[in-house]
């Protein structure tokens, strides 16, 4: 096992306090306080206790960083540092809705050397409250679950592999682009799966549960962790023009080493219709 670094210690130790008080939130969902922040797009009072909770404990341990927070937005630090990327609760709908499929979100993300905007993402942390698991990576140090290296999926047919996305609704996304994708995929596939976490669906392609996933119309705290994740355990993550960038939040397509070409070329052909 590769040594835990102080910043990932640092970052699943934010994570597990924020992902405590979600439990037990969790378990009190009527009584929250939830307001409309959009079209089926809602914010909890769990939602930005787990924010302040994350963003005390990090700006404790690395009080001169910047951070990109889904809530609070932009907070600039010292611009020659990293900043950190969070979701505190990615999968707001389904914890709403009492189903346990969640979880916090965390990247950093290095400024780029010529002084213009953000670089590669060079940590990443997706931490699931309910099952208490802790996908990390570092870059260029491999991915994990707890303790245990990370490998995408080794199965090398579509026939036989399992693609997660996620699916357009109110206000997000286009329902005709992504059903001419779909309809293009599921001939050829075993399965096609729509939990609710985009933080999560990368997780899962990183520990080879899912062999793909897309979606479009996402944002840089729900991908950032992830992507770093399907890269370092040897998967590819790139826009469906198959460009590759830190992290991909207007398209995203992610998955192992045999299937990612495979999956670009699928969805390509089937936008051009």
């Amino acid at each position: 096992m590769a040594a835990i670094s102080g910043l990932i210690r640092v970052m699943e130790k934010a994570a597990r306090k924020a992902g405590g008080r979600l439990r037990r939130d969790f378990g009190e969902i009527e009584h929250l306080q939830v307001s409309r922040k959009g079209p089926s797009d809602f914010v909890s009072k769990a939602d930005e206790a787990s924010e302040r909770t994350i963003w005390d404990e990090l700006r404790a341990a690395r009080p001169d960083w910047g951070f990109l927070f889904e809530e609070a937005g932009e907070i600039e630090g010292d611009p020659t540092k990293p900043r950190f990327i969070v979701d505190p609760l990615d999968g707001t709908t389904n914890f709403l809705h009492g189903l346990p499929h969640f979880a916090i979100s965390i990247a950093v993300q290095e400024p780029r050397l010529d002084g213009k905007g953000w670089g590669d993402v060079t940590a990443g942390l997706v931490y699931q409250p309910i099952t208490d698991e802790s996908f990390w990576a570092e870059k260029s140090r491999g991915a994990w679950l707890q303790d245990r290296r990370l490998r995408v999926s080794s199965r090398r047919h579509l026939d036989e592999s399992l693609i997660a996305t996620g699916i357009p609704f109110q206000g997000h996304g286009d329902v005709g682009q992504w059903a001419k994708i779909y309809n293009a995929i599921a001939p050829q596939v075993a399965g096609i799966r729509r939990f609710g976490s985009a933080a999560l669906d990368l997780a899962w392609v990183a520990a080879g549960r899912y062999e793909g996933f897309w979606e479009s119309d996402l944002k840089p705290w729900d991908t950032a962790a992830g992507c770093l994740l399907v890269r370092e355990a040897g998967g590819f993550v790139s826009d469906w023009k198959g460009r590759s960038q830190p992290y991909c939040d207007t398209e995203i397509l992610a998955g192992n080493d045999a299937l990612h070409s495979r999956l670009h070329k699928i969805v390509a052909n089937a936008l051009k219709d």
